[in-house]
Parts: C-alpha cells; structure tokens; sequence
C-alpha cells in the first residue's frame, strides 16, 4: 500500500531502515498511519536539541522514526507481530519535548515518568482498535513492550529500543558513524541466552562488539554532557513556566507537535518566557562550574545514564564483553567514570515561575 510516511521519508533514513529490515511489512503501514501514531511525527527524539545552536542537529528525526526503527529491528529478528507492534507503540504517549518533560516532572535520572498514558491512549484509539481487532489482537499484548525481551530489558542488555535509538543517535544527532558502519555491525548480530536463560540481542563476533563498544562509548558521554542537560532542564523549565501561567496545559504535551508548542511559547503575552526562550534559541554554549552561579540561568541535575554492555559468543561460550575484551571493558570503564559539572547554565539570566 502506499503511505505518505514512506513517501516523506529522509533518503538517509530509508536506507537505514532498510539495513534495520530489507522487507518492509506491509501490514504495519496502516498502524504507522494512525492519528496517534501520527502525532508524534511532531516530536523530536533530539529532546530538543534541535531548538538550541549549542547543537547542530543534521536533520529531522522524529519520535515516529524511532519508533518505526525499533519496530522494524524486532520484526527483523522475530517476525513476531505482537512484539513488532508493542515496540512501535512502546512512545505513543511521548510528550512533546520527549524526556524534557521527565526533568519538569522531577525525573532526569530515570526518565520513566511519562510512561502511563500508553494504554489509555491505544485504548482510546477507534483506529488502532479497529485494527487490532481485524489482526486478532488484543491491547495488552502490545501496550507494554516490557514483556518482550528482545524489545526491551533493563540496563546495561542490549534490546531493539536501546539498539535503534544509539543506532540514530550516532547518525543524526552526533555522527560517530555511517551508514555501511551500522550495516556491518547489525549484520553481525543475533539473538542469544543471557545469563537468566532470556533471550537478548548479541553478537556473533567478539571484534565486531568490541568495535561497536567503542563506537558507541564516543556518544554515551554526549547523553549526559553539560549541555545536553543545560537544555533539557531550560526547556523543561520553560513549558513548566508556561502551564503554571495558564499558557500551556499538560494535555497540550500530549496532543500538540513541538512546532505548535514552540508556537505558543514565542508568541505568550508573558515577554518574560517568549524572550527568555529566544535567548534559549541562540546561545551557542553552556557554562559549568562546582558552585552556583548567580545571576544566570543555573541548574544542578543528573541525567541517566545510558550504556550496553553486550552479551557476545566466543569460542568458549557466551559472555558480556567486558568479561572477554580489556578494550570493551575499558571504554565502557572510562564512561562510567566520567565526571560532570556541579552546576550547568546559559549566560543570561531566567528564573522559572514556581507558583
């Protein structure tokens, strides 16, 4: 069938979706183009990075993509149509600004605090339902990717989220590397028995993963650097500004695209918001420092840390590669050891409302 998401499709992005999956599932065409799924086409998986010059973002990529990509890796290895789609509805209930609203919610270090509408909003959903129901599939069985393992499992495995989104990451946002890169190293794995006896995503090749392990230990540091969470918790402080003043409503996260909520805020009559966020939008950097910082924008939060530590064969059985690879281990060492400023900021001055 045709779809207009295919049809708008960055060329880059359909080339890697089809490393992802050479056979594209027709089926999963009419679930892509649900309203629902639609919305958060609007949603950047930058969580705003794409907003601020302290960044330079090559290209759109949106909460969708994301969700496609993960779908397609899991169809991928699968052919499972439940677990496909439970990991393209795994963000159906991202706000907008994504993980931003998880730092507004107080929830930087986890940023699991948006999760619950899932199910109410495919519950809600006349056109998912109507197909699920044709499909002979129930709600449950796709509102919760949590209950598949090769969607998604708990820090450091590998699953088709955490896979997908460093894949694009790498691509898009930081460029650690290409496009034959990607291809060679997901070519390479599999699906194994972790140390539980569960099945997870591996590699057949300890060089391979010790090549991705390095790779991908350039861009771990980038998730949680000073201005990574410099924006996320301005961005986060803006949108709470804006509902505490009537502005915006919670809601509005999850029905609006970001373009519209951007919308919103440069136009608010509260000047105070409106300019402080075009301050926001061209700053070229951000400062850090181990004591606070008055007169400027100043926070002091963790992000998460974001890491894999695969699991991979060698010739005397499956291990983590940490436990085979001193270079592996010391890369993903080096992360973990990492030190950030105490406090992180812009060179203007905004406080945000609190009441």
């Amino acid at each position: 069938m045709s779809s207009r998401y295919l049809e708008n499709l960055n060329e880059e992005i359909r080339q890697y979706f089809d490393i992802l999956s050479p056979e594209f599932p027709d089926w999963l065409l009419e679930y892509i183009e649900t309203p629902e799924m639609q919305r958060i086409d609007g949603t950047s998986m930058s969580c705003g990075n794409d907003y601020s010059k302290v960044f330079n973002v090559r290209y759109w990529y949106s909460n969708l993509d994301h969700s496609v990509g993960v779908a397609l890796i899991i169809w991928h290895f699968t052919k499972d149509k439940k677990q496909t789609l439970a990991g393209l509805f795994h963000d159906i209930a991202t706000p907008t600004f994504k993980h931003c609203i998880d730092f507004m919610n107080g929830d930087s270090e986890h940023q699991e605090s948006t999760e619950e509408r899932t199910e109410q909003i495919i519950r809600n959903s006349k056109e998912i339902t109507s197909l699920l129901k044709r499909d002979g599939i129930k709600v449950e069985e796709v509102s919760d990717y949590h209950i598949y393992p090769i969607a998604d499992n708990d820090t450091p495995q590998l699953s088709a989220d955490r896979f997908e989104y460093t894949f694009s990451s790498g691509l898009v946002f930081h460029r650690v590397w290409e496009l034959d890169s990607i291809k060679e190293i997901y070519n390479d794995v599999v699906i194994l028995k972790n140390e539980d006896e569960i099945e997870e995503l591996g590699f057949n090749n300890i060089d391979i993963c010790e090549r991705y392990i390095n790779i991908i230990s350039k861009l771990w540091p980038e998730w949680v650097s000073d201005k990574d969470r410099t924006v996320m918790q301005f961005l986060a402080d803006i949108v709470k500004s804006m509902n505490i003043k009537g502005y915006l409503t919670i809601d509005d996260l999850y029905n609006l695209s970001e373009k519209e909520v951007i919308d919103k805020i440069i136009n608010c009559e509260d000047k105070y918001i409106s300019e402080n966020f075009m301050k926001f939008q061209n700053a070229t950097s951000v400062y850090g420092s181990e004591v606070p910082v008055e007169g400027r924008y100043c926070i002091s939060v963790k992000g998460k840390r974001r890491y894999i530590i695969p699991l991979t064969k060698t010739d005397n059985g499956i291990f983590r590669i940490n436990e085979v690879s001193e270079k592996a281990k010391e890369d993903i060492d080096n992360y973990l050891n990492i030190k950030h400023s105490t406090y992180t900021g812009f060179d203007f001055d905004f406080k945000p409302y609190n009441f």
